[in-house]
Protein backbone atom coordinates (compact mmCIF):
# COMPACT_ATOMS: atom_id res chain seq x y z
CA UNK A 1 0.00 0.00 0.00
CA UNK A 2 2.94 2.41 0.62
CA UNK A 3 2.92 3.26 -3.29
CA UNK A 4 -0.50 3.74 -2.73
CA UNK A 5 -0.58 6.27 0.61
CA UNK A 6 3.03 7.33 0.19
CA UNK A 7 1.52 10.51 -2.29
CA UNK A 8 -1.04 12.17 0.09
CA UNK A 9 -0.62 15.10 -2.12
CA UNK A 10 -2.35 13.12 -4.83
CA UNK A 11 -2.46 10.22 -6.65
CA UNK A 12 -2.49 9.05 -10.72
CA UNK A 13 -6.12 6.88 -11.36
CA UNK A 14 -6.07 4.81 -14.62
CA UNK A 15 -8.88 3.03 -15.58
CA UNK A 16 -8.52 0.60 -18.88
CA UNK A 17 -10.97 -1.03 -20.18
CA UNK A 18 -13.41 -1.13 -17.06
CA UNK A 19 -17.00 -3.21 -17.43
CA UNK A 20 -19.17 -3.93 -14.86
CA UNK A 21 -21.70 -7.06 -16.06
CA UNK A 22 -24.44 -7.84 -13.62
CA UNK A 23 -25.84 -11.79 -13.58
CA UNK A 24 -29.33 -11.76 -15.54
CA UNK A 25 -28.69 -8.15 -17.43
CA UNK A 26 -28.32 -8.27 -20.99
CA UNK A 27 -26.84 -5.06 -20.96
CA UNK A 28 -23.42 -3.92 -19.13
CA UNK A 29 -23.99 -1.35 -16.18
CA UNK A 30 -20.37 -0.14 -17.26
CA UNK A 31 -18.45 -0.87 -20.59
CA UNK A 32 -15.29 -0.40 -21.71
CA UNK A 33 -14.31 3.01 -19.75
CA UNK A 34 -11.01 4.58 -20.07
CA UNK A 35 -10.13 7.46 -18.31
CA UNK A 36 -6.51 8.65 -16.82
CA UNK A 37 -6.87 11.29 -13.68
CA UNK A 38 -3.52 12.80 -13.16
CA UNK A 39 -2.11 13.86 -9.43
CA UNK A 40 -4.40 16.58 -7.86
CA UNK A 41 -7.18 16.69 -10.40
CA UNK A 42 -10.93 17.03 -9.92
CA UNK A 43 -12.26 15.22 -11.99
CA UNK A 44 -15.91 15.25 -12.34
CA UNK A 45 -18.69 12.16 -13.57
CA UNK A 46 -21.62 13.80 -15.26
CA UNK A 47 -24.52 12.10 -16.17
CA UNK A 48 -28.32 11.26 -16.04
CA UNK A 49 -29.15 8.88 -13.57
CA UNK A 50 -28.63 4.92 -13.61
CA UNK A 51 -26.12 5.91 -16.81
CA UNK A 52 -23.50 4.29 -14.62
CA UNK A 53 -21.19 7.08 -12.95
CA UNK A 54 -21.44 5.87 -9.56
CA UNK A 55 -21.12 2.78 -9.80
CA UNK A 56 -17.51 3.22 -12.27
CA UNK A 57 -16.53 5.60 -9.20
CA UNK A 58 -17.43 2.68 -6.72
CA UNK A 59 -15.16 0.12 -8.68
CA UNK A 60 -12.20 2.51 -7.83
CA UNK A 61 -12.35 1.65 -4.22
CA UNK A 62 -14.09 -1.80 -4.85
CA UNK A 63 -17.09 -1.35 -3.36
CA UNK A 64 -18.37 -2.48 -6.63
CA UNK A 65 -15.86 -5.00 -8.03
CA UNK A 66 -15.51 -4.88 -11.94
CA UNK A 67 -15.81 -7.61 -14.01
CA UNK A 68 -13.04 -6.73 -16.14
CA UNK A 69 -10.58 -4.08 -17.10
CA UNK A 70 -7.85 -3.04 -15.04
CA UNK A 71 -7.34 -0.01 -12.18
CA UNK A 72 -4.25 1.44 -10.98
CA UNK A 73 -3.51 4.11 -8.49
CA UNK A 74 0.09 5.38 -8.54
CA UNK A 75 0.71 1.93 -10.86
CA UNK A 76 -0.18 -0.03 -8.03
CA UNK A 77 -3.00 -2.60 -9.15
CA UNK A 78 -6.41 -2.03 -7.00
CA UNK A 79 -7.43 -5.99 -7.97
CA UNK A 80 -4.17 -7.23 -6.17
CA UNK A 81 -4.41 -5.21 -3.19
CA UNK A 82 -6.94 -6.43 -0.10
CA UNK A 83 -10.33 -4.12 -0.54
CA UNK A 84 -10.84 -3.42 3.29
CA UNK A 85 -6.61 -1.35 3.08
CA UNK A 86 -7.24 -0.19 -0.16
CA UNK A 87 -10.43 1.55 1.19
CA UNK A 88 -8.05 3.37 4.32
CA UNK A 89 -6.18 4.77 2.07
CA UNK A 90 -9.03 6.74 -0.14
CA UNK A 91 -11.39 9.40 1.22
CA UNK A 92 -15.15 8.11 0.22
CA UNK A 93 -17.94 11.13 0.85
CA UNK A 94 -21.65 10.24 0.03
CA UNK A 95 -24.62 12.74 -0.02
CA UNK A 96 -26.50 10.88 2.63
CA UNK A 97 -22.84 11.36 5.13
CA UNK A 98 -23.08 8.22 6.76
CA UNK A 99 -21.90 9.39 10.35
CA UNK A 100 -22.31 6.95 12.96
CA UNK A 101 -24.91 8.33 15.09
CA UNK A 102 -24.11 6.43 18.11
CA UNK A 103 -20.00 8.18 18.17
CA UNK A 104 -18.82 11.94 18.90
CA UNK A 105 -17.60 13.93 15.96
CA UNK A 106 -14.42 13.45 17.09
CA UNK A 107 -14.94 9.83 17.29
CA UNK A 108 -16.48 9.59 13.74
CA UNK A 109 -13.52 11.53 12.02
CA UNK A 110 -11.03 9.33 14.29
CA UNK A 111 -12.43 5.94 12.70
CA UNK A 112 -9.89 5.49 9.99
CA UNK A 113 -6.93 6.55 11.70
CA UNK A 114 -7.45 3.96 14.99
CA UNK A 115 -7.85 1.17 11.98
CA UNK A 116 -4.73 1.66 11.04
CA UNK A 117 -3.28 1.77 14.30
CA UNK A 118 -2.23 6.16 15.13
CA UNK A 119 -1.00 6.36 18.16
CA UNK A 120 -4.07 8.68 20.58
CA UNK A 121 -2.20 11.76 20.87
CA UNK A 122 -1.48 11.35 16.94
CA UNK A 123 -5.21 11.04 15.96
CA UNK A 124 -6.34 13.80 18.60
CA UNK A 125 -4.25 16.15 16.74
CA UNK A 126 -5.17 15.25 13.59
CA UNK A 127 -9.07 15.27 14.24
CA UNK A 128 -8.51 19.13 15.93
CA UNK A 129 -6.56 19.94 12.70
CA UNK A 130 -9.25 18.40 10.24
CA UNK A 131 -12.21 20.74 12.47
CA UNK A 132 -10.26 23.33 11.54
CA UNK A 133 -9.85 22.96 8.62
CA UNK A 134 -13.36 22.79 7.81
CA UNK A 135 -14.24 24.91 9.81
CA UNK A 136 -15.67 23.73 12.68
CA UNK A 137 -14.61 24.84 16.47
CA UNK A 138 -12.68 21.56 18.03
CA UNK A 139 -13.74 23.31 21.38
CA UNK A 140 -17.26 23.06 20.28
CA UNK A 141 -18.03 20.40 18.42
CA UNK A 142 -15.78 17.47 18.81
CA UNK A 143 -17.77 16.13 21.76
CA UNK A 144 -21.31 16.56 19.93
CA UNK A 145 -23.32 13.95 17.93
CA UNK A 146 -24.24 14.06 14.63
CA UNK A 147 -27.85 14.61 15.58
CA UNK A 148 -26.83 18.23 17.02
CA UNK A 149 -25.80 19.35 13.76
CA UNK A 150 -27.12 20.94 11.09
CA UNK A 151 -27.06 19.51 7.64
CA UNK A 152 -24.30 20.97 6.34
CA UNK A 153 -22.23 20.47 9.38
CA UNK A 154 -22.49 17.26 9.26
CA UNK A 155 -21.31 17.37 5.34
CA UNK A 156 -18.36 19.22 6.74
CA UNK A 157 -17.65 16.20 9.46
CA UNK A 158 -17.95 13.84 6.39
CA UNK A 159 -15.41 15.18 4.33
CA UNK A 160 -13.28 15.82 7.58
CA UNK A 161 -13.75 11.78 7.69
CA UNK A 162 -12.35 11.23 4.43
CA UNK A 163 -9.46 12.97 4.89
CA UNK A 164 -8.70 11.64 8.83
CA UNK A 165 -5.46 9.60 7.18
CA UNK A 166 -4.38 11.80 4.87
CA UNK A 167 -5.49 9.76 2.08
CA UNK A 168 -4.22 10.48 -2.06
CA UNK A 169 -7.73 9.78 -3.16
CA UNK A 170 -10.82 11.46 -2.60
CA UNK A 171 -14.51 9.34 -4.15
CA UNK A 172 -17.28 11.83 -3.93
CA UNK A 173 -20.90 10.54 -4.70
CA UNK A 174 -22.98 13.86 -5.17
CA UNK A 175 -22.03 14.86 -1.34
CA UNK A 176 -23.71 18.28 -1.62
CA UNK A 177 -27.18 16.80 -3.20
CA UNK A 178 -28.91 16.37 -0.06
CA UNK A 179 -28.21 20.24 1.05
CA UNK A 180 -30.63 23.35 0.47
CA UNK A 181 -29.10 25.84 -1.94
CA UNK A 182 -27.75 28.25 0.17
CA UNK A 183 -26.01 25.81 2.66
CA UNK A 184 -24.40 24.04 -1.28
CA UNK A 185 -23.11 26.57 -1.79
CA UNK A 186 -21.02 27.33 1.00
CA UNK A 187 -20.10 23.73 0.73
CA UNK A 188 -18.44 24.00 -2.52
CA UNK A 189 -16.58 27.12 -2.00
CA UNK A 190 -15.40 25.63 1.25
CA UNK A 191 -14.21 22.67 -0.92
CA UNK A 192 -12.61 24.80 -3.72
CA UNK A 193 -10.55 26.49 -0.72
CA UNK A 194 -9.44 22.66 1.01
CA UNK A 195 -8.80 21.32 -3.06
CA UNK A 196 -6.63 24.22 -3.59
CA UNK A 197 -4.57 23.83 -0.34
CA UNK A 198 -4.78 19.69 -0.21
CA UNK A 199 -4.49 19.09 -3.85
CA UNK A 200 -6.18 15.28 -4.19
CA UNK A 201 -7.10 13.60 -6.70
CA UNK A 202 -10.74 13.26 -6.52
CA UNK A 203 -13.79 11.82 -8.36
CA UNK A 204 -16.80 13.76 -7.70
CA UNK A 205 -20.06 12.52 -9.13
CA UNK A 206 -22.97 15.18 -9.37
CA UNK A 207 -26.21 15.09 -11.58
CA UNK A 208 -25.66 19.07 -11.33
CA UNK A 209 -23.72 19.99 -14.35
CA UNK A 210 -23.48 23.79 -12.66
CA UNK A 211 -21.81 22.13 -10.04
CA UNK A 212 -19.39 20.47 -12.28
CA UNK A 213 -18.36 23.66 -14.00
CA UNK A 214 -17.54 25.57 -10.39
CA UNK A 215 -15.99 22.80 -9.36
CA UNK A 216 -14.15 20.39 -11.58
CA UNK A 217 -10.62 20.77 -13.37
CA UNK A 218 -12.65 18.22 -16.14
CA UNK A 219 -15.44 16.81 -16.77
CA UNK A 220 -16.50 13.71 -17.99
CA UNK A 221 -20.04 13.98 -19.78
CA UNK A 222 -21.61 10.06 -19.37
CA UNK A 223 -24.02 8.55 -20.90
CA UNK A 224 -25.42 4.87 -20.65
CA UNK A 225 -23.31 2.25 -19.71
CA UNK A 226 -20.40 4.89 -18.72
CA UNK A 227 -19.83 6.03 -21.95
CA UNK A 228 -17.37 8.82 -22.41
CA UNK A 229 -19.40 11.60 -24.74
CA UNK A 230 -16.55 14.30 -23.87
CA UNK A 231 -13.85 15.02 -21.11
CA UNK A 232 -13.02 17.98 -21.02
CA UNK A 233 -12.46 21.41 -19.51
CA UNK A 234 -15.56 22.94 -18.16
CA UNK A 235 -14.26 26.23 -20.39
CA UNK A 236 -13.98 23.96 -23.57
CA UNK A 237 -17.19 21.87 -23.17
CA UNK A 238 -18.84 25.16 -22.83
CA UNK A 239 -17.35 26.97 -25.58
CA UNK A 240 -17.85 23.80 -28.04
CA UNK A 241 -19.45 21.19 -26.96
CA UNK A 242 -18.90 17.51 -28.62
CA UNK A 243 -22.44 16.37 -29.87
CA UNK A 244 -25.87 17.31 -28.87
CA UNK A 245 -25.94 15.02 -26.19
CA UNK A 246 -23.55 17.00 -24.29
CA UNK A 247 -25.09 20.22 -25.53
CA UNK A 248 -28.44 19.14 -23.63
CA UNK A 249 -26.54 19.09 -20.26
CA UNK A 250 -25.19 22.37 -20.87
CA UNK A 251 -28.62 23.51 -21.23
CA UNK A 252 -29.68 27.51 -21.99
CA UNK A 253 -27.09 30.14 -21.57
CA UNK A 254 -23.73 28.44 -22.14
CA UNK A 255 -22.33 32.11 -22.44
CA UNK A 256 -23.49 33.12 -19.23
CA UNK A 257 -22.00 30.06 -17.85
CA UNK A 258 -18.64 30.36 -18.93
CA UNK A 259 -18.42 33.98 -17.82
CA UNK A 260 -18.22 32.56 -14.46
CA UNK A 261 -14.57 30.44 -15.31
CA UNK A 262 -13.46 34.05 -16.90
CA UNK A 263 -11.60 36.00 -14.39
CA UNK A 264 -12.37 40.07 -14.37
CA UNK A 265 -8.61 40.45 -15.34
CA UNK A 266 -8.95 37.95 -18.85
CA UNK A 267 -11.32 41.29 -20.06
CA UNK A 268 -9.61 44.57 -21.99
CA UNK A 269 -10.85 47.15 -19.04
CA UNK A 270 -11.59 50.36 -19.91
CA UNK A 271 -10.88 53.59 -18.54
CA UNK A 272 -11.16 54.56 -14.84
CA UNK A 273 -13.24 57.76 -16.13
CA UNK A 274 -15.97 55.64 -18.15
CA UNK A 275 -17.80 54.24 -14.92
CA UNK A 276 -20.06 55.92 -13.60
CA UNK A 277 -18.26 55.63 -10.30
CA UNK A 278 -20.44 55.57 -6.71
CA UNK A 279 -20.29 52.17 -4.13
CA UNK A 280 -20.69 49.36 -6.35
CA UNK A 281 -17.22 48.44 -7.89
CA UNK A 282 -16.30 45.32 -9.33
CA UNK A 283 -13.10 43.45 -8.01
CA UNK A 284 -9.90 42.24 -10.12
CA UNK A 285 -10.74 38.85 -8.10
CA UNK A 286 -14.38 38.64 -9.58
CA UNK A 287 -15.12 36.72 -12.88
CA UNK A 288 -17.05 38.54 -15.73
CA UNK A 289 -20.21 36.79 -14.46
CA UNK A 290 -19.96 38.44 -11.15
CA UNK A 291 -19.32 41.89 -13.46
CA UNK A 292 -22.49 40.96 -15.27
CA UNK A 293 -24.99 41.11 -12.07
CA UNK A 294 -23.72 43.88 -10.73
CA UNK A 295 -23.94 45.65 -14.21
CA UNK A 296 -27.66 43.76 -14.44
CA UNK A 297 -28.43 45.22 -10.94
CA UNK A 298 -27.11 48.34 -11.26
CA UNK A 299 -28.43 49.47 -14.99
CA UNK A 300 -25.16 51.10 -15.52
CA UNK A 301 -23.22 50.64 -19.17
CA UNK A 302 -20.21 50.93 -16.86
CA UNK A 303 -18.31 49.60 -13.46
CA UNK A 304 -15.33 50.13 -12.22
CA UNK A 305 -12.99 47.76 -11.21
CA UNK A 306 -10.89 47.74 -7.82
CA UNK A 307 -7.94 46.09 -7.40
CA UNK A 308 -6.91 44.15 -3.89
CA UNK A 309 -6.08 47.61 -2.08
CA UNK A 310 -9.10 49.37 -3.88
CA UNK A 311 -7.53 51.02 -6.22
CA UNK A 312 -9.31 51.82 -9.01
CA UNK A 313 -7.46 49.67 -12.27
CA UNK A 314 -10.27 50.13 -14.69
CA UNK A 315 -14.21 50.05 -15.78
CA UNK A 316 -15.72 46.94 -17.18
CA UNK A 317 -18.63 47.26 -19.24
CA UNK A 318 -21.12 44.87 -21.01
CA UNK A 319 -19.21 44.91 -24.52
CA UNK A 320 -16.30 44.67 -23.02
CA UNK A 321 -17.51 41.34 -20.98
CA UNK A 322 -18.57 40.54 -24.74
CA UNK A 323 -15.56 41.04 -26.14
CA UNK A 324 -13.60 37.98 -23.39
CA UNK A 325 -16.01 35.26 -24.63
CA UNK A 326 -14.66 36.21 -28.81
CA UNK A 327 -17.78 37.44 -30.11
CA UNK A 328 -21.01 39.08 -29.53
CA UNK A 329 -23.39 37.31 -27.29
CA UNK A 330 -27.03 38.20 -27.49
CA UNK A 331 -27.94 37.21 -24.08
CA UNK A 332 -25.46 39.44 -22.42
CA UNK A 333 -27.14 42.82 -24.16
CA UNK A 334 -30.86 41.12 -22.52
CA UNK A 335 -29.72 39.20 -18.93
CA UNK A 336 -33.40 39.96 -17.89
CA UNK A 337 -34.61 37.59 -20.41
CA UNK A 338 -31.88 34.93 -19.66
CA UNK A 339 -33.01 35.21 -15.90
CA UNK A 340 -36.76 33.56 -17.23
CA UNK A 341 -35.09 30.86 -19.24
CA UNK A 342 -34.34 28.89 -16.30
CA UNK A 343 -31.33 29.35 -15.81
CA UNK A 344 -30.59 30.26 -11.80
CA UNK A 345 -28.22 32.58 -10.42
CA UNK A 346 -24.76 31.45 -10.42
CA UNK A 347 -23.30 29.23 -7.73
Amino acid sequence: MTQIAGNASGARIVLDRVTKNYPGQPVSAVENFSMVAEPGELIMFVGPSGCGKTTTMKMINRIIEPTGGSISINGRDVLSLNPNELRRHIGYVIQQIGLFPHMTIAENIAVVPKLLGWTKAKTVERVEELLTTVQLDPAEFAHRYPKQLSGGQQQRVGVARALAADPPVMLMDEPFGATDPITREKLQAEFLRLQNTLGKTIIFVTHDFDEAVRLGDRIAVLSERSQIEQFDTPANILAAPANDYVASFIGHGAAIKRLGLIPVTEARLGPVSASAGGPISVSTADTLRDALDSLVLTGLTALTVVDARNKAVGSISVERISAALGSEIPALRTPRVEATSGEGRRL
